[in-house]
């Protein structure tokens, strides 16, 4: 169970941050947009509004937090699994 929760967790965080792939399935159709394409809309030409930019990529590590604290025990122990002791 450790093993299969760490490779979750790495598995979403993988996926959550794979702006190419969005990109290349959903287009830039404003419609159907995922929170990573939005924010590199924001950054315009010049990179202005930068404070805007910093709010959003906040929000946008709120979810992948919420699930490595969640589900940070199995983590640990699916990293720890493999090593020696004693």
């Amino acid at each position: 169970m450790p093993a299969i929760a760490s490779f979750t967790i790495l598995q979403f965080l993988w996926i959550w941050n794979d702006l190419l792939v969005a990109l290349v399935f959903l287009g830039t159709n404003p419609d159907v947009a995922i929170v990573t394409s939005r924010l590199t809309a924001m950054i315009g030409t010049k990179g202005e509004d930068w404070h805007l930019l910093t709010a959003g990529a906040f929000v946008t590590m709120v979810i992948p937090l919420l699930i490595l604290f969640a589900l940070q025990r199995y983590f640990v122990r699916g990293l720890l699994a493999g090593s020696v002791k004693g």
